[in-house]
C-alpha cells in the first residue's frame, strides 16, 4: 500500500479573492493531498493585457492564507508550468473550465483537470460593479 501523498497545482491571478477561488481550491484538496498554487505577478499580468487591483504581494499572501493551500508560488510566464510540475512532482494540474482544452499539452506529464467554475462570481464580474 502506497503511502505516497498526491499533489495538484492550479494557476491563476486570484484578483479580488473570492468564494470562486475558495471553491476551487477546496475542491481541488478533496482529491489530492497537497495543492500548490501559482499566483501571476503583476507583471505577468502586465505581459497578458491585465491589470490586477490588488497587488502581487498581497494576492499571494491572501492564497497563502487560504487553509487548503499548502503552498503558494509566482507565476511569472506561460512557460513555467511544465518546470513547476517537473520540479514540484505535482500528479495533477488543474484549472477552471474556462481554460477546457489550453492546457492539454501537459497530459504528458501529468492529469490535466478542468473543473467547472462557481456560478455567478467572478473577479471581472466585480470588478464591473464596483466601477458601476
Amino acid at each position: 500500500m502506497s503511502s505516497a501523498l498526491t499533489t495538484a497545482i492550479t494557476y491563476g491571478t486570484y484578483d479580488l479573492f473570492h468564494i470562486g477561488h475558495v471553491n476551487l481550491f477546496r475542491r481541488i484538496k478533496e482529491r489530492w493531498d497537497r495543492l500548490i498554487v501559482a499566483v501571476s505577478t503583476d507583471e505577468f499580468n502586465a505581459l497578458k493585457g491585465k491589470q490586477s487591483a490588488v497587488p502581487f504581494a498581497d494576492r499571494i499572501e491572501l492564497v497563502r492564507a487560504c487553509r487548503y493551500v499548502d503552498l503558494a508560488i509566482p507565476e511569472t510566464c506561460w512557460e513555467q508550468k511544465a518546470d513547476d510540475i517537473r520540479r514540484h512532482q505535482v500528479q495533477a494540474f488543474v484549472m477552471g473550465d474556462d481554460w477546457l482544452g489550453k492546457f492539454d499539452e501537459l497530459k504528458a506529464l501529468c492529469e490535466v483537470v478542468y473543473l467547472p467554475r462557481t456560478e455567478g462570481v467572478s473577479s471581472s464580474e466585480l470588478k464591473q460593479y464596483i466601477r458601476a
